[in-house]
């Protein structure tokens, strides 16, 4: 029944972190958009590949990599300039569509289990998340990880990303083929004022964090 367990909660905080619009699922949609569903599962596989070695190791290092202000400090501010980063190559990216051009051109020469295993060890921010939420399932016995439990948890976490990204990455396609403006403004305005967005929102909390 634990074991059970740890992969239902493992699943449901996944499958909702996995959710929000962030660069994985919008370069995952670019994917499905040009190669079909067969090379995006391959995608979705090369970044819970690294997902799962990131949730194992926070897993088991939780307490210490709290302790490390330093290192924390330094991924949230890595973040914020990753997402303004982020905002203006989707912006320049979706400026070039007239001379086929995308977010993928870098990439092109790899495939999309490549694609995913890069963009996925990119994505450092998964590191405080993952560190948070393990601290606190753990400190409230809302998983148990001892002996092989914890492998029944992070299965749970990597099937709830899985899941999550492909229905958002689906629902995308669904949304932007049913409505000319989003399919128009998608990726040159919408996604690029979301990550600008939300550089702005991480700079606010680092602010107030370390310096209110």
């Amino acid at each position: 029944m634990q074991k059970l367990k740890n992969i239902f909660v493992g699943f449901l905080i996944s499958f909702i972190g996995s959710i929000p619009l962030g660069y994985l699922n919008v370069v995952g949609y670019e994917v499905y958009k040009k190669f079909g569903i067969e090379e995006t599962v391959f995608y979705l596989f090369g970044v819970i590949s690294i997902e799962f070695l990131v949730i194992y190791f926070t897993l088991l290092f939780a307490n210490q990599l709290v302790a490390n202000k330093k290192l924390i400090k330094f991924i949230e501010a890595f973040s914020i300039v990753f997402m303004f980063l982020l905002a203006y190559i989707f912006y320049s990216s979706a400026s070039k569509e007239a001379e086929n051009q995308s977010v993928l051109a870098k990439y092109v020469d790899y495939s999309p289990f490549v694609v995913g295993l890069i963009l996925s060890c990119l994505n450092f921010i998964q590191i405080p998340f993952w560190t948070s939420w393990n601290l606190y399932l753990l400190n409230g016995n809302y998983i148990e990880i001892s002996k092989s439990r914890k492998y029944f948890y992070v299965l749970g976490t990597v099937l709830g990303t899985f899941c999550g990204m492909l229905v958002l990455i689906l629902s995308l396609d669904y949304v932007t083929n049913q409505t000319d403006f989003l399919a128009k403004y998608l990726m040159k305005i919408i996604i690029p004022m979301v990550f600008a967005g939300l550089g702005i929102f991480q700079a606010y909390k680092f602010y107030k964090k370390y310096y209110k």
